[in-house]
């Protein structure tokens, strides 16, 4: 499958600025009613998203859009996943199912943005014509299940609502957790993967957005940029806007398919049992072990900084980085000696590494941000308490991330003496309101504190320009 993640390291050419943030576990979704369609048997929905939680601990099937008949209660169009992450499309009639496509592919990778196309065109005499499904530029051929629409069929896309990450919003359910950008539904228009992105002129592995604005949208398209916080349902196209439930300014992002921010990683989760939220920036540990959770972005160099947010701290918080993904329930981080890891401890202000504490800084506590600056060109970290840097500015000296088992760092944060912890990351694109707003030399990243001179927000902008 072509690259999506190393696209967004490219410069120049069309680029998208936002996306929306949809945590389940608010309820976050957008309806709107649906009228006439200018065609029934030709549509076309295209959608750049970025996993949330891990799907195996969800419901069974996580939307991204779907036309809903309120009255009857049947789903007409959906597009979503499944709970193995395989994408599923489909149409319900009453009483039975019209149509129903299901790939063999899982799309799984929480730190990846997912072109994702649906193309619709029933008039085509060939089977494999009448429906075709892109991911990142490139069409789906292998199929679980493959009940394609029959010829000329008319499509019951005139339902009540047409829903945004949920099925049915007079009964909310499968609702999406994630990021959505540049959603697009053309109505009477059976488009490619070609007219929504291109393939990287001087990488052709890569796939990346293009402007959409020229496309037909027919008389129930739309088109989401997501580029006003105060009305995040805005349609772009100029139709009926959308009513949102669950939303708010804070749920616009900067992460995006142009620039891919560093999540916390929800599969680096079977020892930590942490739960993911907000667009996996939020973490909360359980109280029966005391080990971490990383991020989804490693750096073997460079000068980088991010902020993490103690919503409520347990007695031994931890903040820092690791040179490995949790091994044990009982691994704290800055415990081993075989592998270098390194933490700011909240109830000591120790900073850990090999299991051993050395005095360092202020203690914290609930209410605090945490700023970390880790220096991999002179290898080295710094902590901050609030914007004060710690231990007199001193660094942390740290092992060279080339000497690590893994060859470079994660961002990493979890607890210690088995209590629980929350945890709230901002590598630049923060799920909390942020009072002053910051940014790093390039204009990237939305932080509290100043950027200190010469680290950067990590984003793959900044990694594709700094190393990393």
């Amino acid at each position: 499958m072509p690259l999506i993640f190393p696209s967004n390291t490219l410069s120049g050419g069309f680029s998208v600025d936002n996306s929306c943030r949809f945590n389940d576990g608010d309820s976050a979704y957008m309806y709107r009613s649906n009228g006439t369609p200018t065609s029934q048997r030709k549509l076309t929905i295209s959608t750049w998203l970025k996993r949330g939680t891990d799907m195996a601990t969800t419901d069974y099937y996580m939307y991204f859009m779907g036309i809903q008949d309120t009255g009857v209660g049947d789903p007409r169009l959906t597009l979503g996943f499944t709970d193995s992450g395989q994408i599923l499309a489909g149409e319900n009639g009453s009483p039975s199912e019209v149509w129903k496509m299901k790939t063999n592919a899982v799309y799984k990778d929480p730190g990846a943005w997912y072109h994702i196309v649906l193309s619709i065109d029933t008039t085509q005499a060939t089977e494999a014509n009448r429906l075709k499904i892109y991911v990142n530029g490139t069409q789906v051929t292998s199929f679980a299940t493959s009940n394609y629409p029959t010829q000329d069929l008319d499509m019951d896309t005139t339902g009540d609502e047409i829903n945004i990450a949920c099925i049915d919003n007079t009964s909310p359910s499968g609702f999406l957790d994630g990021y959505i950008a540049e959603m697009v539904y053309s109505d009477g228009q059976a488009y490619a993967a070609s007219d929504f992105g291109e393939f990287d002129e001087d990488s052709p592995t890569i796939w990346k957005p293009i402007d959409v604005s020229g496309l037909t949208f027919g008389d129930n398209g739309f088109y989401l940029d997501f580029e006003d916080s105060a009305n995040l349902g805005n349609d772009a196209n100029g139709g009926t806007d959308f009513t949102t439930s669950g939303l708010a300014a804070t749920d616009q992002s900067s992460d995006s398919p142009s620039n891919n921010f560093c999540t916390m990683n929800p599969l680096d989760n079977y020892f930590f049992g942490a739960t993911f939220s907000e667009g996996n920036l939020k973490v909360v540990s359980t109280d029966s072990i005391e080990t971490f959770g990383t991020g989804t972005m490693g750096v073997a160099s460079g000068k980088w900084y991010w902020e993490v947010k103690v919503t409520a701290a347990s007695g031994y918080t931890t903040i820092g980085i690791a040179s490995e993904v949790s091994d044990s329930a009982s691994n704290y981080l800055g415990e081993k000696a075989s592998t270098p890891n390194y933490m700011y401890d909240s109830g000591t202000g120790d900073s850990y590494t090999d299991g051993t504490g050395t005095s360092y800084g202020n203690t914290y506590t609930t209410g605090d941000i945490i700023s970390v600056a880790l220096n991999l060109d002179d290898n080295e970290i710094k902590y901050y308490k609030n914007g004060t840097v710690q231990n007199s500015g001193t660094a942390v000296s740290i092992t060279a991330a080339a000497s690590t088992p893994i060859g470079f760092y994660l961002p990493a944060g979890g607890d210690r003496h088995n209590d629980s912890t929350t945890l709230e990351f901002n590598f630049g694109s923060p799920a909390y309101a942020i009072t002053s707003g910051n940014t790093d030399a390039d204009g990237y990243g939305n932080f509290e504190y100043a950027v200190p001179s010469g680290y950067y927000a990590l984003c793959t902008k900044n990694i594709g320009a700094y190393g990393g």
